[in-house]
Protein backbone atom coordinates (compact mmCIF):
# COMPACT_ATOMS: atom_id res chain seq x y z
CA UNK A 1 0.00 0.00 0.00
CA UNK A 2 2.75 2.63 0.88
CA UNK A 3 4.52 2.02 -2.09
CA UNK A 4 1.52 2.48 -4.50
CA UNK A 5 1.01 5.08 -2.55
CA UNK A 6 4.51 6.69 -2.94
CA UNK A 7 4.04 5.58 -6.89
CA UNK A 8 0.97 7.74 -7.57
CA UNK A 9 2.93 10.59 -5.71
CA UNK A 10 5.59 10.04 -8.13
CA UNK A 11 3.92 9.77 -11.00
CA UNK A 12 1.30 12.99 -10.40
CA UNK A 13 4.80 15.20 -10.24
CA UNK A 14 6.09 14.00 -13.01
CA UNK A 15 2.79 14.68 -14.74
CA UNK A 16 2.99 18.38 -13.28
CA UNK A 17 6.62 18.62 -13.73
CA UNK A 18 5.93 17.93 -17.48
CA UNK A 19 3.07 20.17 -17.87
CA UNK A 20 4.64 23.33 -16.31
CA UNK A 21 7.90 22.16 -18.89
CA UNK A 22 5.65 21.74 -22.15
CA UNK A 23 3.64 25.14 -20.89
CA UNK A 24 7.25 26.79 -20.59
CA UNK A 25 8.15 25.23 -23.90
CA UNK A 26 5.18 26.95 -25.86
CA UNK A 27 5.73 30.56 -24.42
CA UNK A 28 8.34 31.95 -26.53
CA UNK A 29 7.20 29.88 -30.04
CA UNK A 30 6.71 32.82 -31.55
CA UNK A 31 10.40 34.62 -30.54
CA UNK A 32 12.96 31.84 -30.79
CA UNK A 33 13.78 31.65 -34.10
CA UNK A 34 17.02 30.54 -36.34
CA UNK A 35 18.28 33.72 -35.19
CA UNK A 36 19.85 34.55 -31.85
CA UNK A 37 17.67 35.73 -29.16
CA UNK A 38 19.36 37.40 -25.92
CA UNK A 39 18.65 39.63 -23.30
CA UNK A 40 14.83 39.26 -22.38
CA UNK A 41 13.49 42.48 -20.41
CA UNK A 42 10.19 42.77 -19.28
CA UNK A 43 8.20 46.33 -19.39
CA UNK A 44 7.02 47.10 -15.71
CA UNK A 45 3.26 46.45 -16.76
CA UNK A 46 4.35 42.66 -18.19
CA UNK A 47 2.77 43.31 -21.01
CA UNK A 48 5.85 44.25 -23.53
CA UNK A 49 8.93 42.24 -23.82
CA UNK A 50 11.80 43.68 -25.32
CA UNK A 51 15.00 41.61 -25.96
CA UNK A 52 18.34 42.10 -28.29
CA UNK A 53 17.89 39.79 -31.78
CA UNK A 54 21.16 39.43 -33.86
CA UNK A 55 22.01 38.52 -37.40
CA UNK A 56 18.09 39.00 -38.50
CA UNK A 57 18.38 40.46 -41.68
CA UNK A 58 15.20 42.76 -40.72
CA UNK A 59 17.72 44.73 -38.38
CA UNK A 60 19.10 48.26 -39.28
CA UNK A 61 22.41 46.66 -40.22
CA UNK A 62 21.23 43.50 -41.59
CA UNK A 63 22.34 39.87 -40.88
CA UNK A 64 25.56 41.79 -40.27
CA UNK A 65 24.36 44.08 -37.04
CA UNK A 66 25.29 42.37 -33.97
CA UNK A 67 21.92 43.34 -32.57
CA UNK A 68 18.30 45.23 -32.69
CA UNK A 69 15.91 45.45 -29.96
CA UNK A 70 12.66 43.71 -30.87
CA UNK A 71 9.61 43.51 -28.80
CA UNK A 72 6.49 41.19 -28.28
CA UNK A 73 3.16 41.63 -26.37
CA UNK A 74 1.33 39.45 -24.40
CA UNK A 75 -1.27 37.80 -25.73
CA UNK A 76 -4.29 36.45 -24.08
CA UNK A 77 -3.39 32.87 -24.44
CA UNK A 78 -0.25 33.75 -22.25
CA UNK A 79 2.41 33.65 -25.52
CA UNK A 80 4.00 36.60 -26.84
CA UNK A 81 3.20 37.91 -29.97
CA UNK A 82 5.23 38.13 -33.14
CA UNK A 83 7.82 40.18 -32.52
CA UNK A 84 8.86 43.29 -34.69
CA UNK A 85 11.95 45.11 -34.74
CA UNK A 86 11.66 48.18 -32.70
CA UNK A 87 13.33 50.65 -35.39
CA UNK A 88 13.66 54.00 -33.75
CA UNK A 89 15.63 52.50 -30.92
CA UNK A 90 17.84 50.61 -33.28
CA UNK A 91 21.28 52.05 -34.93
CA UNK A 92 23.64 49.80 -36.41
CA UNK A 93 25.63 49.09 -32.99
CA UNK A 94 24.63 46.58 -30.25
CA UNK A 95 21.41 47.87 -29.04
CA UNK A 96 19.75 46.59 -25.89
CA UNK A 97 17.28 47.50 -23.00
CA UNK A 98 18.93 47.72 -19.40
CA UNK A 99 15.87 48.99 -17.55
CA UNK A 100 13.00 50.87 -16.66
CA UNK A 101 11.54 53.93 -14.19
CA UNK A 102 9.63 52.00 -11.88
CA UNK A 103 6.30 53.65 -13.41
CA UNK A 104 7.82 52.47 -16.91
CA UNK A 105 8.09 56.32 -18.38
CA UNK A 106 11.44 55.89 -19.25
CA UNK A 107 13.46 53.28 -20.97
CA UNK A 108 17.39 52.85 -20.68
CA UNK A 109 19.29 51.29 -23.39
CA UNK A 110 22.95 50.56 -24.32
CA UNK A 111 25.13 52.39 -26.23
CA UNK A 112 24.93 55.95 -27.47
CA UNK A 113 23.15 56.82 -30.72
CA UNK A 114 24.36 60.50 -31.77
CA UNK A 115 26.21 59.95 -34.95
CA UNK A 116 28.74 61.68 -36.77
CA UNK A 117 29.24 61.32 -40.16
CA UNK A 118 27.20 57.98 -39.94
CA UNK A 119 29.40 56.72 -36.91
CA UNK A 120 28.59 56.72 -33.44
CA UNK A 121 32.04 57.88 -31.94
CA UNK A 122 30.80 58.01 -28.23
CA UNK A 123 30.04 55.25 -25.50
CA UNK A 124 27.61 54.93 -22.80
CA UNK A 125 24.04 54.56 -23.00
CA UNK A 126 20.87 56.72 -23.76
CA UNK A 127 17.41 57.17 -22.81
CA UNK A 128 13.81 57.75 -24.07
CA UNK A 129 10.71 58.73 -22.72
CA UNK A 130 6.86 57.72 -23.18
CA UNK A 131 5.13 59.97 -26.06
CA UNK A 132 2.02 58.99 -26.76
CA UNK A 133 1.73 55.29 -28.19
CA UNK A 134 5.38 55.43 -28.64
CA UNK A 135 9.23 56.41 -27.19
CA UNK A 136 10.88 59.48 -27.99
CA UNK A 137 14.43 59.50 -30.00
CA UNK A 138 16.99 58.26 -27.43
CA UNK A 139 19.51 60.83 -25.95
CA UNK A 140 22.53 59.94 -25.07
CA UNK A 141 23.86 60.46 -20.96
CA UNK A 142 27.42 61.55 -20.05
CA UNK A 143 29.11 59.13 -17.29
CA UNK A 144 32.85 60.07 -17.15
CA UNK A 145 35.57 57.97 -17.85
CA UNK A 146 33.23 55.31 -19.60
CA UNK A 147 34.71 53.15 -22.00
CA UNK A 148 33.91 49.44 -22.89
CA UNK A 149 36.30 47.65 -25.37
CA UNK A 150 34.44 44.40 -25.21
CA UNK A 151 31.51 43.42 -27.97
CA UNK A 152 29.75 42.06 -25.17
CA UNK A 153 27.00 44.14 -23.73
CA UNK A 154 24.79 44.04 -20.31
CA UNK A 155 23.62 46.01 -17.90
CA UNK A 156 21.02 46.68 -15.24
CA UNK A 157 19.97 50.01 -13.80
CA UNK A 158 18.03 49.96 -10.45
CA UNK A 159 14.20 51.19 -10.60
CA UNK A 160 15.00 54.29 -8.66
CA UNK A 161 17.47 55.52 -11.69
CA UNK A 162 20.30 55.51 -9.22
CA UNK A 163 22.31 52.60 -9.85
CA UNK A 164 23.82 51.08 -12.86
CA UNK A 165 25.61 48.20 -12.97
CA UNK A 166 27.50 47.04 -16.25
CA UNK A 167 29.81 44.49 -17.97
CA UNK A 168 33.01 46.30 -19.58
CA UNK A 169 36.34 45.83 -20.62
CA UNK A 170 37.44 49.30 -19.35
CA UNK A 171 39.78 50.58 -16.96
CA UNK A 172 41.43 48.31 -14.13
CA UNK A 173 39.66 45.47 -15.70
CA UNK A 174 41.18 41.85 -14.49
CA UNK A 175 40.28 39.69 -17.57
CA UNK A 176 38.16 40.18 -20.44
CA UNK A 177 34.78 42.24 -19.14
CA UNK A 178 34.36 42.92 -15.51
CA UNK A 179 31.26 43.92 -13.76
CA UNK A 180 31.52 48.09 -12.62
CA UNK A 181 29.30 50.30 -10.21
CA UNK A 182 27.79 53.60 -11.68
CA UNK A 183 25.84 55.76 -8.48
CA UNK A 184 24.24 58.88 -9.08
CA UNK A 185 24.88 61.73 -7.73
CA UNK A 186 22.75 64.12 -5.56
CA UNK A 187 23.31 66.82 -8.63
CA UNK A 188 22.12 64.36 -11.05
CA UNK A 189 25.06 63.26 -12.49
CA UNK A 190 26.58 59.98 -12.50
CA UNK A 191 29.98 58.69 -10.63
CA UNK A 192 32.57 56.77 -12.97
CA UNK A 193 32.42 53.49 -12.99
CA UNK A 194 33.98 51.66 -10.27
CA UNK A 195 35.15 47.94 -10.54
CA UNK A 196 33.29 45.37 -8.06
CA UNK A 197 36.58 43.74 -6.81
CA UNK A 198 38.24 40.37 -7.31
CA UNK A 199 35.56 38.21 -5.66
CA UNK A 200 32.83 39.02 -8.18
CA UNK A 201 35.66 39.81 -10.96
CA UNK A 202 37.84 36.94 -12.52
CA UNK A 203 40.85 37.12 -14.97
CA UNK A 204 37.91 35.14 -17.63
CA UNK A 205 34.45 36.77 -18.73
CA UNK A 206 31.57 38.22 -16.22
CA UNK A 207 29.07 39.80 -17.81
CA UNK A 208 25.17 40.31 -18.18
CA UNK A 209 24.58 41.71 -14.53
CA UNK A 210 21.27 41.81 -13.15
CA UNK A 211 20.28 43.18 -9.35
CA UNK A 212 17.77 42.40 -7.08
CA UNK A 213 14.98 45.42 -6.49
CA UNK A 214 16.71 45.71 -2.95
CA UNK A 215 20.50 45.95 -4.50
CA UNK A 216 21.41 42.89 -2.10
CA UNK A 217 21.62 40.29 -4.43
CA UNK A 218 24.17 40.44 -7.79
CA UNK A 219 23.30 37.75 -10.58
CA UNK A 220 25.67 37.53 -13.57
CA UNK A 221 27.01 34.96 -16.23
CA UNK A 222 30.72 33.53 -16.10
CA UNK A 223 33.42 31.56 -17.48
CA UNK A 224 35.61 32.02 -14.81
CA UNK A 225 34.35 30.78 -11.87
CA UNK A 226 33.78 26.89 -12.78
CA UNK A 227 30.21 25.35 -13.65
CA UNK A 228 28.80 23.51 -16.06
CA UNK A 229 29.03 25.12 -19.61
CA UNK A 230 30.94 27.84 -21.67
CA UNK A 231 29.09 30.32 -18.96
CA UNK A 232 26.96 29.69 -16.55
CA UNK A 233 24.84 32.29 -14.22
CA UNK A 234 26.12 32.95 -10.31
CA UNK A 235 24.45 34.92 -7.75
CA UNK A 236 26.36 36.41 -4.50
CA UNK A 237 25.43 38.67 -1.75
CA UNK A 238 26.29 42.32 -1.03
CA UNK A 239 27.67 42.75 2.20
CA UNK A 240 27.99 46.15 2.75
CA UNK A 241 27.93 49.62 1.28
CA UNK A 242 30.91 49.88 -0.33
CA UNK A 243 29.58 47.41 -3.50
CA UNK A 244 33.03 45.91 -3.27
CA UNK A 245 32.53 43.18 -0.65
CA UNK A 246 30.41 40.03 -1.79
CA UNK A 247 29.74 36.70 -0.75
CA UNK A 248 31.74 33.87 -2.58
CA UNK A 249 29.75 33.52 -5.94
CA UNK A 250 27.41 30.72 -5.94
CA UNK A 251 25.87 28.96 -9.23
CA UNK A 252 22.10 28.51 -10.14
CA UNK A 253 22.40 24.69 -10.83
CA UNK A 254 18.67 24.92 -11.25
CA UNK A 255 19.23 26.86 -14.51
CA UNK A 256 22.88 26.35 -15.89
CA UNK A 257 23.54 23.41 -18.35
CA UNK A 258 26.53 22.90 -20.79
CA UNK A 259 24.69 25.50 -22.97
CA UNK A 260 25.81 29.01 -22.55
CA UNK A 261 23.39 30.92 -20.17
CA UNK A 262 23.18 34.51 -19.46
CA UNK A 263 21.02 37.94 -19.08
CA UNK A 264 19.07 36.65 -16.16
CA UNK A 265 16.67 38.67 -14.67
CA UNK A 266 14.15 37.88 -12.05
CA UNK A 267 10.61 39.11 -11.62
CA UNK A 268 7.79 38.10 -9.05
CA UNK A 269 7.82 33.72 -9.42
CA UNK A 270 10.03 33.53 -12.27
CA UNK A 271 13.20 34.23 -14.24
CA UNK A 272 13.82 35.38 -17.60
CA UNK A 273 17.16 34.49 -19.09
CA UNK A 274 18.83 32.65 -22.49
CA UNK A 275 20.46 30.18 -23.54
CA UNK A 276 22.17 27.99 -26.08
CA UNK A 277 20.89 24.32 -24.61
CA UNK A 278 18.33 23.24 -26.70
CA UNK A 279 18.90 25.51 -29.89
CA UNK A 280 20.40 25.82 -33.24
CA UNK A 281 23.58 27.16 -32.02
CA UNK A 282 22.44 31.13 -31.18
CA UNK A 283 20.61 31.62 -27.79
CA UNK A 284 16.66 31.40 -27.49
CA UNK A 285 14.82 32.73 -24.43
CA UNK A 286 13.87 30.88 -21.48
CA UNK A 287 11.92 31.02 -18.36
CA UNK A 288 12.53 29.64 -15.05
CA UNK A 289 9.63 29.07 -12.75
CA UNK A 290 8.18 26.31 -10.04
CA UNK A 291 4.32 27.87 -11.29
CA UNK A 292 1.92 27.19 -13.76
CA UNK A 293 2.86 30.04 -16.62
CA UNK A 294 -0.64 31.09 -16.99
CA UNK A 295 -1.07 32.20 -13.17
CA UNK A 296 2.34 34.45 -13.68
CA UNK A 297 2.00 36.15 -17.07
CA UNK A 298 -1.58 38.13 -16.98
CA UNK A 299 -2.92 39.90 -19.90
CA UNK A 300 -4.10 43.41 -18.66
CA UNK A 301 -7.77 44.12 -18.51
CA UNK A 302 -9.30 46.26 -20.92
CA UNK A 303 -10.20 49.84 -19.22
CA UNK A 304 -12.23 52.78 -20.24
CA UNK A 305 -9.30 54.57 -21.40
CA UNK A 306 -9.33 52.46 -24.49
CA UNK A 307 -12.54 55.06 -25.33
CA UNK A 308 -9.99 58.21 -25.16
CA UNK A 309 -6.52 56.83 -26.62
CA UNK A 310 -7.32 55.18 -29.72
CA UNK A 311 -4.91 51.43 -29.37
CA UNK A 312 -5.26 50.89 -33.80
CA UNK A 313 -1.46 50.21 -34.64
CA UNK A 314 -1.61 47.84 -37.51
CA UNK A 315 -4.70 48.03 -40.40
CA UNK A 316 -5.16 47.45 -43.55
CA UNK A 317 -6.88 50.45 -45.43
CA UNK A 318 -9.81 47.33 -46.97
CA UNK A 319 -10.30 47.01 -43.30
CA UNK A 320 -10.76 50.40 -41.83
CA UNK A 321 -14.39 51.21 -41.19
CA UNK A 322 -16.62 54.29 -40.67
CA UNK A 323 -17.45 54.60 -36.99
CA UNK A 324 -20.99 55.07 -36.46
CA UNK A 325 -21.87 59.04 -35.89
CA UNK A 326 -18.31 60.35 -36.26
CA UNK A 327 -15.80 60.79 -39.53
CA UNK A 328 -13.03 58.08 -39.46
CA UNK A 329 -9.41 59.92 -40.59
CA UNK A 330 -6.80 57.59 -41.78
CA UNK A 331 -3.79 58.02 -43.79
CA UNK A 332 0.11 57.19 -43.62
CA UNK A 333 2.62 59.36 -42.46
CA UNK A 334 5.64 59.08 -44.88
CA UNK A 335 9.51 59.96 -45.27
CA UNK A 336 9.66 62.78 -47.62
CA UNK A 337 13.07 61.24 -49.25
CA UNK A 338 12.31 57.29 -49.19
CA UNK A 339 8.14 57.45 -49.56
CA UNK A 340 8.66 54.75 -46.85
CA UNK A 341 6.43 54.49 -44.29
CA UNK A 342 7.34 55.91 -40.79
CA UNK A 343 6.07 55.29 -36.90
CA UNK A 344 4.86 58.17 -35.71
CA UNK A 345 2.40 59.91 -33.50
CA UNK A 346 -0.74 61.55 -35.20
CA UNK A 347 -2.54 64.14 -32.55
CA UNK A 348 -5.94 65.34 -33.55
CA UNK A 349 -6.90 68.82 -31.75
CA UNK A 350 -10.16 70.68 -31.84
CA UNK A 351 -9.26 73.73 -29.11
CA UNK A 352 -11.05 73.95 -25.90
CA UNK A 353 -13.18 70.09 -25.97
CA UNK A 354 -11.40 67.80 -28.14
CA UNK A 355 -7.87 66.26 -28.39
CA UNK A 356 -6.33 62.24 -29.09
CA UNK A 357 -3.72 60.77 -30.18
CA UNK A 358 -2.89 57.61 -32.05
CA UNK A 359 0.23 56.03 -33.21
CA UNK A 360 0.60 55.34 -37.21
CA UNK A 361 1.07 51.66 -37.62
CA UNK A 362 4.86 51.19 -38.00
CA UNK A 363 4.78 47.38 -40.33
CA UNK A 364 2.53 48.58 -43.67
CA UNK A 365 -0.24 49.86 -41.81
CA UNK A 366 -2.30 52.98 -41.53
CA UNK A 367 -3.35 55.15 -38.48
CA UNK A 368 -6.87 55.51 -38.28
CA UNK A 369 -9.08 57.53 -35.41
CA UNK A 370 -12.28 58.90 -35.29
CA UNK A 371 -13.59 62.42 -34.69
CA UNK A 372 -16.70 63.11 -33.34
CA UNK A 373 -18.53 65.48 -35.57
CA UNK A 374 -17.33 68.28 -38.24
CA UNK A 375 -15.60 71.77 -37.87
CA UNK A 376 -11.51 72.59 -38.07
CA UNK A 377 -8.79 70.87 -36.50
CA UNK A 378 -5.15 70.92 -36.02
CA UNK A 379 -3.41 67.93 -36.31
CA UNK A 380 0.57 67.51 -35.12
CA UNK A 381 2.51 64.80 -36.73
CA UNK A 382 5.62 63.61 -34.61
CA UNK A 383 8.09 61.18 -34.94
CA UNK A 384 11.93 60.43 -33.60
CA UNK A 385 14.51 61.80 -35.89
CA UNK A 386 11.84 63.54 -38.03
CA UNK A 387 10.77 67.47 -37.87
CA UNK A 388 7.44 67.65 -36.68
CA UNK A 389 4.95 69.17 -38.80
CA UNK A 390 1.73 70.36 -37.80
CA UNK A 391 -1.80 71.10 -40.43
CA UNK A 392 -5.31 72.23 -40.38
CA UNK A 393 -8.11 69.56 -41.11
CA UNK A 394 -11.58 71.14 -42.52
CA UNK A 395 -14.21 68.57 -42.21
CA UNK A 396 -17.15 70.86 -43.77
CA UNK A 397 -20.11 67.49 -43.73
CA UNK A 398 -21.27 65.19 -41.29
CA UNK A 399 -22.48 62.77 -44.45
CA UNK A 400 -18.30 61.78 -45.74
CA UNK A 401 -17.83 59.17 -43.21
CA UNK A 402 -14.09 58.14 -44.58
CA UNK A 403 -11.36 60.54 -44.94
CA UNK A 404 -7.64 59.75 -46.51
CA UNK A 405 -5.04 61.88 -45.07
CA UNK A 406 -1.31 60.98 -45.64
CA UNK A 407 1.77 63.23 -44.08
CA UNK A 408 5.46 63.17 -45.13
CA UNK A 409 7.77 64.43 -42.61
CA UNK A 410 11.55 65.41 -43.59
CA UNK A 411 14.34 63.59 -41.78
CA UNK A 412 16.64 65.57 -39.45
CA UNK A 413 19.72 66.19 -41.37
CA UNK A 414 22.26 67.93 -42.17
CA UNK A 415 21.24 70.61 -44.74
CA UNK A 416 17.71 69.75 -44.94
CA UNK A 417 15.97 72.94 -45.66
CA UNK A 418 12.19 73.46 -43.94
CA UNK A 419 9.59 75.92 -45.18
CA UNK A 420 7.36 77.96 -42.40
CA UNK A 421 4.52 77.53 -44.46
CA UNK A 422 2.39 79.32 -41.52
CA UNK A 423 4.68 81.75 -40.35
CA UNK A 424 2.81 85.12 -41.23
CA UNK A 425 3.66 89.15 -40.99
CA UNK A 426 1.68 91.40 -41.24
CA UNK A 427 1.49 92.90 -45.12
CA UNK A 428 4.58 94.74 -45.66
CA UNK A 429 6.16 94.69 -42.42
CA UNK A 430 8.29 92.53 -40.04
CA UNK A 431 5.32 92.04 -37.25
CA UNK A 432 4.74 88.29 -36.66
CA UNK A 433 1.23 86.93 -36.64
CA UNK A 434 -0.49 85.31 -33.62
CA UNK A 435 -1.63 82.75 -35.50
CA UNK A 436 2.41 81.97 -36.54
CA UNK A 437 3.00 81.02 -32.42
CA UNK A 438 2.30 77.27 -32.87
CA UNK A 439 4.40 76.80 -35.97
CA UNK A 440 7.52 78.73 -34.42
CA UNK A 441 6.60 77.01 -31.39
CA UNK A 442 7.21 73.48 -33.36
CA UNK A 443 10.63 74.70 -34.23
CA UNK A 444 11.64 75.50 -30.61
CA UNK A 445 10.83 71.65 -29.59
CA UNK A 446 12.45 70.53 -32.06
CA UNK A 447 16.02 72.34 -30.98
CA UNK A 448 15.23 71.41 -27.51
CA UNK A 449 14.96 67.60 -28.08
CA UNK A 450 18.71 68.00 -30.27
CA UNK A 451 20.35 70.67 -28.30
CA UNK A 452 23.45 70.37 -30.57
CA UNK A 453 21.07 71.47 -33.89
CA UNK A 454 21.84 74.93 -35.20
CA UNK A 455 19.57 76.59 -38.02
CA UNK A 456 19.93 79.26 -40.62
CA UNK A 457 16.73 81.38 -41.21
CA UNK A 458 16.09 82.41 -44.64
CA UNK A 459 13.34 85.38 -45.59
CA UNK A 460 12.10 85.55 -49.00
CA UNK A 461 9.98 87.89 -50.57
CA UNK A 462 8.22 88.26 -54.36
CA UNK A 463 9.69 90.39 -56.66
CA UNK A 464 7.42 92.80 -56.80
CA UNK A 465 8.76 96.63 -54.96
CA UNK A 466 12.24 97.82 -55.01
CA UNK A 467 14.79 94.87 -54.66
CA UNK A 468 16.59 96.89 -51.57
CA UNK A 469 13.47 97.49 -49.95
CA UNK A 470 12.89 93.64 -50.35
CA UNK A 471 16.31 92.56 -49.38
CA UNK A 472 15.63 94.70 -46.10
CA UNK A 473 12.54 92.95 -45.08
CA UNK A 474 13.17 89.35 -45.77
CA UNK A 475 16.40 90.81 -43.65
CA UNK A 476 14.10 91.88 -40.40
CA UNK A 477 11.36 89.47 -40.78
CA UNK A 478 14.35 86.45 -40.98
CA UNK A 479 15.76 88.55 -37.37
CA UNK A 480 11.67 88.53 -36.13
CA UNK A 481 11.90 84.59 -36.24
CA UNK A 482 15.06 84.42 -34.40
CA UNK A 483 14.27 86.80 -31.82
CA UNK A 484 11.08 84.79 -31.25
CA UNK A 485 13.16 81.11 -30.87
CA UNK A 486 16.01 82.88 -28.47
CA UNK A 487 13.04 84.57 -26.47
CA UNK A 488 11.48 81.37 -25.76
CA UNK A 489 14.79 79.70 -24.57
CA UNK A 490 17.00 79.06 -27.84
CA UNK A 491 20.46 80.12 -27.32
CA UNK A 492 21.58 83.02 -29.79
CA UNK A 493 24.49 80.85 -30.48
CA UNK A 494 22.21 78.01 -32.58
CA UNK A 495 20.54 80.66 -34.51
CA UNK A 496 21.28 82.95 -37.75
CA UNK A 497 19.52 84.81 -40.15
CA UNK A 498 19.86 86.00 -43.32
CA UNK A 499 17.54 88.05 -45.86
CA UNK A 500 17.28 87.38 -49.50
CA UNK A 501 14.83 89.30 -50.55
CA UNK A 502 13.47 87.95 -54.48
CA UNK A 503 16.39 86.98 -55.48
CA UNK A 504 15.54 83.25 -54.94
CA UNK A 505 11.43 82.72 -56.51
CA UNK A 506 10.38 79.05 -55.92
CA UNK A 507 7.43 79.68 -57.96
CA UNK A 508 6.60 82.43 -61.23
CA UNK A 509 6.16 85.58 -60.20
CA UNK A 510 4.25 86.56 -63.07
CA UNK A 511 1.41 84.33 -61.45
CA UNK A 512 -0.61 86.31 -58.87
CA UNK A 513 -1.80 82.91 -57.15
CA UNK A 514 1.73 81.26 -57.33
CA UNK A 515 3.36 84.11 -56.54
CA UNK A 516 2.35 84.25 -52.89
CA UNK A 517 4.77 80.81 -52.38
CA UNK A 518 7.89 83.19 -52.95
CA UNK A 519 6.47 85.33 -49.52
CA UNK A 520 8.14 83.09 -46.96
CA UNK A 521 10.38 82.28 -43.98
CA UNK A 522 12.77 78.80 -43.72
CA UNK A 523 15.18 77.44 -42.26
CA UNK A 524 18.01 75.01 -42.73
CA UNK A 525 19.93 72.60 -40.51
CA UNK A 526 23.51 73.55 -40.52
CA UNK A 527 24.33 71.25 -37.70
CA UNK A 528 22.70 68.04 -35.98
Amino acid sequence: MIRKSISGVLVLVLCATSLIAQSVDRVFANINSIYDEQNPVLSPDGQTLYFTRSHHPGNVGGVIDKGDIWYSTLMVDHQWSTPKNAKNLNNKEWNGVIGFSKDGSIMYLHNHYTESNGIVRTQGIAKVTKQGGGWSSPKDINIPYYKNLSDNFGGYISKDEKVLVMSLESYGTKGGEDLYIMLKKENGTWGEPRNLGSTINTPFQEFSPFLSDDGKILYFSSNGLGGKGSSDIFMSERLDDSWRSWSTPSPLDHVNTKGREKYYRTYENFALYSSTINSDGYSDLKIYTEKPVDSLMKVAEPTEQLDTVVQIVEVEKETIEAAPNAITVYGKVLDADTKMHIAAIVTVERKGNYKKEVPAADDNGYYSLSIPAAGTYEIRIDAPGYISKRESLDVYTNEMKLVEVNYTLQPISVGTTVKLENVLFQQSTSNILESSYEELDLVIDLMKQNPSMKIRLEGHTDNRGLPKHNLRLSKKRAEAVEQYLIKHGISSKRVSGKGYGGSKPIADNDDPEKRKLNRRVEFTIVKE
